[in-house]
């Protein structure tokens, strides 16, 4: 199967996922900002403490100044369940709101403004491609105990699938300590979906030699004798708003600002991290500039929406995006249009609930099982 340009491919994983998409009422559809803002804040109002809306990092402006919490994938799917509001808005992508789905109550509703929200690198671990790499890997290596492991950022039957095979589900933050956990209990490491994420893992643990890449778009690119030979094998996905980043960048920054210190997402390339100051997660890049001196300069490689809150909320730091004019935001969070979350909180206020996100129960119990094995590292 030919690799999908990601635009088409992000389109058509959210029609394959959710076939329950909704289009935004004509009415809709031309509210200004004033408007707009003055109907949000009156149906949350009217709402109270019965909805919590979550902000992702890497959502726009007109999203996250309407969210009770903002912060990433996991940490948002926490703060709902301790809300215990009824209904959760969840102004993320598709894989997030299963996640926020998986830990809150039964009687908690999540709602994702936009079923259209689907990230591109968890749609390129899909479980009939994972089902079918599975064998062959297993078969390659016989004698080998495999440990999945799948990024958070991957969709509730991948992480189900982990679970079911042993295995886990890890942050960018603790991905080196879900490998020790995996090589403390097999022989082997098959890391999902993204590549640069488990590659930059590889060399945190000094096992960069020990790498295999599994292309589930080539079929006969795969080397046999190279996955039985490695520990770890590293599934070819990744994300294309970090792939994007060049060791260009980071050189053209530093000649523009001498004084900059450069912090990536471990998402990015290997030659990328390598060459920047620091790499961590959204929550990592965030502390970094809360805890800057004024006058500081970091340039920030990740989405250029959290650039952009970074330099609007911490003026006395100077907050440079990393690839200048180049940064992109990312297609799928784009898709939680301010207006969708007009729509979608306004017809709460009508008792209608629209765009639920529902993992199935026995997927759900899987899945929960890989969270909490996370947890235990």
């Amino acid at each position: 199967m030919p690799r999908m340009e990601t635009a088409d491919f992000d389109t058509e994983l959210s029609l394959f996922k959710y076939d329950n998409l909704e289009q935004l009422p004509p009415e809709y559809r031309d509210l200004d900002e004033a408007e707009r803002t003055e109907r949000i804040e009156a149906a949350k109002v009217a709402l109270g403490d019965d909805v919590v809306i979550l902000g992702h990092n890497y959502q726009r402006r007109e999203i996250v100044e309407h969210a009770d919490f903002i912060g990433d994938s996991y940490q948002l799917s926490k703060e709902a369940a301790a809300a215990d509001a009824p209904y959760v808005i969840f102004g993320g992508v598709t894989f997030m709101a299963e996640s926020a789905d998986i830990i809150t109550d039964d009687e908690q509703s999540v709602i994702l403004p936009s079923m259209e929200a689907s990230c591109p690198m968890a749609g390129m671990a899909e479980a009939l491609q994972v089902d079918a790499a599975w064998e062959e890997i297993t078969t390659a290596a016989p004698d080998a105990d495999i440990i999945p492991i799948t990024y958070m950022n991957s969709y509730a039957d991948l992480k189900a699938f982990c679970a079911e095979q042993g295995g886990l589900v890890c942050t960018s933050s603790n991905a080196h300590r879900a490998f020790e956990w995996a090589f403390e209990r097999g022989d082997k490491v098959l890391f999902l979906p993204d590549k640069h994420l488990g590659e930059n893992t590889a060399h945190r643990l000094g096992m960069a030699d020990e790498t295999a890449e599994w292309d589930p778009w080539d079929p006969e690119g795969k080397d046999a004798d190279e996955v039985a030979e490695s520990d770890i094998v590293l599934w070819d996905g990744y994300c294309q708003v970090h792939e994007r980043f060049r060791v260009d960048h980071v050189e053209q920054v530093r000649d523009e600002h001498p004084d900059a210190k450069v912090i990536v997402h471990p998402e990015c390339r290997r030659e990328v991290v390598e060459a920047a100051d620091k790499a961590g997660s959204t929550a990592t890049i965030t502390e970094t500039v809360e805890d800057a001196d004024p006058g500081d300069t970091w340039a920030i490689g990740t989405e250029i929406h959290l650039t952009n809150h970074l330099s609007r909320w911490h003026p006395e730091v100077n907050v440079l995006p990393l690839c200048g004019d180049a940064c992109m935001d990312c297609n799928a969070m784009r898709q939680i249009d301010p207006n969708y979350l007009t729509w979608v909180l306004e017809e709460l206020v009508e008792g209608r609930e629209r765009n639920v996100i529902e993992v199935a129960p026995g997927e759900k119990e899987l899945a929960k099982v890989a969270l909490d094995r996370m947890l235990e590292v």
